[in-house]
């Protein structure tokens, strides 16, 4: 790989884990840090309207793909939209946690709605700096940059908290968010010339991409996609506690060892995907979900072993980096010209909202039928959407 594609790859990867640090502090160190303030729980409940912003981030992509006609105006939109996001953060980290909680609310809001911003035209700037062929490697630098930040925002930052209190901590998160600014400033020398094509964009062109041709299989394939190992991921933490695992032992397995399978896994979903192609990956990594579903669901019959878990941790967060990356890939590829950030972002909003759903359900259905009831839910549908995608897309010309 030469030099330039090297850099090119660092600079996502830079603006990726700066997006994603945040989302996983702001999302569950916080609320750690609440709950030994005494917070409530149906305060530290109000902490999950900070996500929202990254759900309705579709309504305000074709406001940025309209005025970003080019590279550079994008670069514009990237720069501006973390500069702000970095003064908010600033100004959070004056405020004190504990008596002024709702503007501190309102302020992380409208930290996310400027990180989503950045998100959506990062996502735009990548796909027009790469070529079709890049574009697997490319998102494996971005889900590896999204589980790396998590894995940092997750813990790193809660021990700079431990040892240097509110202010502190925030002020470090708002520098970092700066100092991944850094080498897409120092890329633009080496930047291609690319201008967008296409008429202007509209409002209705929201709804005009489901009606694009082959629409009908992308859409099962966004919603269904992770729908196997979501539930099992959201019930993972409680499944472990319930087998008698402290708080720093789930941390450990889950948040460092789970999270850094993922990120190699996301690694390694760049070079297979250039490999055996998009069709071939995405049927080959469904397959890898029926695999791990049904593992789980067989040693949740019983008492496992710790190795027998480590493994099944192993299994579902490697297939998940695996899984996103292939999506990610192919919504790079479903996109109309000069509407890039419009396009990718519905599609991953899709994904989002479908996950969220089956996160919500996968409680409730543990609650009644127990973790290997789940789990086995959780493996049929793995199966279903393997058997689904084999025959939607029989066709080696899947993309």
């Amino acid at each position: 790989m030469n030099r330039e594609k090297l850099d090119k790859f660092f600079v996502l990867f830079s603006l990726y884990i700066a997006q994603s640090i945040p989302m996983s502090f702001f999302s569950t160190v916080v609320p750690v840090i609440m709950r030994q303030e005494h917070y409530s729980l149906q305060s530290i409940g109000l902490l999950q309207l900070i996500k929202l912003p990254w759900i309705l981030k579709f309504l305000w992509a074709p406001l940025i793909d309209r005025n970003a006609g080019d590279l550079k105006q994008y670069r514009k939109w990237i720069i501006g939209s973390e500069l702000f996001y970095a003064i908010v953060i600033i100004a959070i980290g004056v405020l004190n946690l504990q008596f002024d909680f709702k503007l501190i609310i309102i302020l992380m809001v409208i930290a996310f709605i400027a990180s989503a911003t950045q998100d959506i035209a990062t996502d735009a700037y990548a796909i027009l700096i790469m070529k079709k062929e890049e574009r697997s490697f490319g998102n494996s630098m971005q889900s590896s940059g999204s589980f790396i930040g998590a894995l940092a925002g997750s813990g790193l930052l809660l021990i700079v908290y431990h040892y240097f209190g509110w202010t502190i901590l925030l002020h470090c998160l708002a520098l970092f968010a700066l100092i991944a600014l850094i080498p897409l400033m120092l890329y633009k020398k080496r930047e291609p010339v690319v201008e967008k094509k296409g008429s202007v964009i509209q409002m209705k062109d929201l709804y005009l991409f489901f009606a694009a041709q082959g629409m009908t299989k992308r859409i099962f394939l966004l919603v269904f996609y992770y729908s196997g190992i979501i539930g099992i991921l959201a019930m993972l933490k409680p499944y472990l506690v319930d087998l008698g695992y402290s708080i720093k032992e789930i941390g450990f397995m889950s948040g460092i060892v789970g999270t850094s399978v993922a990120a190699l896994s996301a690694i390694l979903a760049g070079f297979l995907i250039n490999k055996l192609g998009r069709r071939n990956s995405l049927i080959g990594f469904s397959f890898l979900s029926v695999i791990a579903t049904f593992y789980l669901w067989m040693i949740s019959l019983g008492t496992p072993n710790t190795p027998m878990i480590y493994l099944g941790i192993i299994l579902i967060w490697g297939t998940y980096g695996l899984l996103t990356v292939a999506i990610y890939t192919t919504s790079m590829d479903h996109v109309r010209p000069g509407r890039e950030g419009t396009d990718f972002t519905l599609q991953i909003v899709i994904t989002h909202l479908s996950s969220l759903i089956i996160a919500v359900l996968s409680g409730k259905i543990a609650d009644h039928i127990s973790y290997s009831g789940l789990f086995l839910i959780e493996a049929f549908l793995s199966v279903a959407t393997f058997v689904a995608l084999f025959f939607l897309y029989r066709k080696k010309s899947l993309l």
